[in-house]
């Protein structure tokens, strides 16, 4: 794991013009450190195949990500840089409980009609409401991936196997993984907060929910957060609150079978202190957690799911933040509400993503 501290100036003063990230890296910083954030940033061909990532040959995106940095006063700020991740960013609508039969084909065609627009190197996810799960499977643009909000789990059930099949369908009103696996849904969102607060699920129902999923070949967008009294009680007593979250999802999916978590399991990070609160999450507070959770994985569950694991940013993302947002190095993508039930505002954070250094110059894969 490497972690150092650069400020954003002397970073780029060195890197001017520079079209190569390992480029600007080497100028800026000592060769031994280079070399390690060369390695961390998923950018070896040997330990990705994805090649060699590169930054456009204008210097735009490097100086909204210099500007981005600098203090309200003009004064460059400390930029963390730690174990960057590797994949392409990615952006997920949660329509959550909304939506009528005439909403729902609105919001396709609008859907359809920006897809021509999206960046081909950021990933896109909706998630509707069960009911529309199979009309927006067939009619939605296939540049648009699909998600159920949810998947059912028995929470007393015990398995060593980390299946969790339940031998009965005695569960009246829920969906289980297996049937949005027989409907091809590919992905799905476990443990969002509204869940955890509303609906009383534990850490440890999240982490079957998500063994569960995967084990039925679905990929998972996996929420953690704090909420306003557990943000209030300090650094250090919320970060393990998030950090017990993320622990019940590792100790169901750290085995062999489950061993491509990293690469099938997005972390959401919800600051649920932040929305509707009066209070706002700063871009600089989101990558923080960000960057701990990162620094989590890859102490305890290993270097290579830290790379490969995609962090999205839930705090209210809309059309007017997420450019932002989006020159954060450990935010990886975003996990949109409400805005996503506007088409055209939707298809606008999906294209910030194109600006993030995941995107930039990536390879198409």
């Amino acid at each position: 794991f490497f972690l150092t501290t650069v400020t954003v100036q002397e970073l780029f003063q060195t890197s001017a013009g520079s079209t190569c990230y390992n480029s600007f890296a080497s100028q800026a910083l000592p060769d031994h450190i280079q070399t390690k954030m060369s390695a961390s940033v998923g950018m070896s061909s040997t330990h990705t195949g994805l090649g060699r990532a590169k930054l456009p040959s204008q210097s735009g995106a490097v100086q909204r990500l210099a500007a981005a940095h600098h203090t309200s006063r003009g004064h460059p700020t400390k930029l963390e840089t730690t174990m960057r991740g590797y994949g392409k960013f990615i952006v997920g609508g949660n329509w959550k409980c909304n939506g009528t039969l005439a909403s729902v084909q609105e919001l396709i065609k609008g859907l359809n009609e920006g897809a021509g627009g999206l960046p081909d190197n950021v990933d896109v996810v909706v998630a509707p409401p069960f009911l529309h799960l199979s009309k927006v499977l067939s009619e939605v643009n296939p540049r648009f991936e699909v998600s159920a909000q949810n998947a059912w789990v028995e929470p007393d059930l015990d398995d060593p196997d980390h299946h969790y099949d339940s031998r009965t369908g005695a569960f009246t009103g829920e969906v289980s993984a297996e049937m949005l696996e027989d409907m091809t849904v590919p992905w799905v969102i476990i443990g969002h907060s509204e869940r955890r607060t509303l609906m009383g699920e534990t850490n440890e129902i999240v982490g079957k929910k998500v063994a569960h999923a995967r084990y039925h070949g679905l990929s998972v967008i996996a929420c953690v957060g704090e909420s306003l009294e557990q943000r209030e009680a300090g650094k250090k007593f919320y970060l393990d609150i998030i950090f017990s979250q993320l622990q019940a999802i590792a100790d169901e999916i750290d085995d062999y079978e489950h061993s491509s978590w990293g690469a099938q399991v997005v972390i959401a990070y919800e600051p649920i202190w932040a929305i509707g609160t009066g209070k706002v999450a700063t871009p600089a507070q989101a990558q923080e957690v960000h960057a701990a959770i990162r620094k989590w994985l890859h102490n305890h569950v290993s270097p290579e799911v830290a790379a490969s694991t995609r962090i999205q940013y839930g705090g209210s993302v809309n059309a007017s933040n997420c450019s932002e947002l989006a020159q954060y190095g450990d935010i990886d993508g975003f996990l949109v509400g409400g805005a996503s039930l506007n088409a055209v505002d939707f298809v606008e954070i999906c294209k910030s993503g194109s600006i993030h250094y995941k995107a930039v110059g990536m390879p198409k894969y």
